[in-house]
């Protein structure tokens, strides 16, 4: 019988095959996440699904604070982790483009209108991050449910809350991202 990933990843210090085994047992859910994460980026985005799960992967694998009470706890920090690194790269690319210049914001469904190209996402990430200045659940909400692809039951258990309290949080959360991602 083969450990399950709560006690592989309850170790004070992961071992190499203590994370190949977490790898494997989460791989696929990891993969839906890291699909769902690129869905929005613009054709020809040069990141793959396999390419963005190893580098969230070797992110977490080396921070100190990755959560590991449980499975969806750590799916939770994995999609914060890819977000991460489609933000750097869309960094990256735009500073390739030497600034690349800003595009209008239509604004159809705040969320996903925001994460169709880095520069939009960029934007959406500030708007993130000022966001968890303010109202840090709210933040964490998005994180699970908008870029972890998370349902209100599994978000719930990833933050420790009620699945009614997410979704209160959840529709504040986009109504302020709506208003921060339309004004000039």
């Amino acid at each position: 019988m083969s450990p399950d990933v709560n006690a592989l990843v309850q170790a004070p210090i992961w071992s190499q095959a203590a994370a190949d085994q977490v790898g494997l047992m989460v791989y696929d859910e990891l993969r839906r996440i890291a699909r769902r994460h690129l869905r929005g980026e613009a054709e020809g985005h040069t990141l793959t699904t396999t390419a963005l799960v190893h580098e969230a992967f070797l992110r977490l694998v080396d921070a100190p604070n990755v959560p590991r009470e449980n499975r969806t706890r750590f799916l939770a920090a994995a999609s914060v982790a890819m977000r991460r690194v489609l933000v750097d790269y869309a960094r990256a690319h735009r500073a390739a483009k030497r600034g690349g210049g800003a595009v209008p914001l239509e604004l159809h469904d705040a969320l996903q209108a925001a994460t169709d190209d880095a520069g939009r996402l960029l934007e959406l990430d500030e708007a993130l991050q000022r966001l968890a200045l303010v109202a840090p659940r709210l933040a964490q909400v998005v994180e699970c449910r908008f870029f972890g692809g998370m349902t209100e039951d599994d978000t719930a258990v990833a933050l420790g809350m009620s699945p009614r309290t997410v979704r209160r949080d959840w529709l504040k959360a986009k109504g302020w991202l709506a208003v921060e991602l339309t004004q000039d």
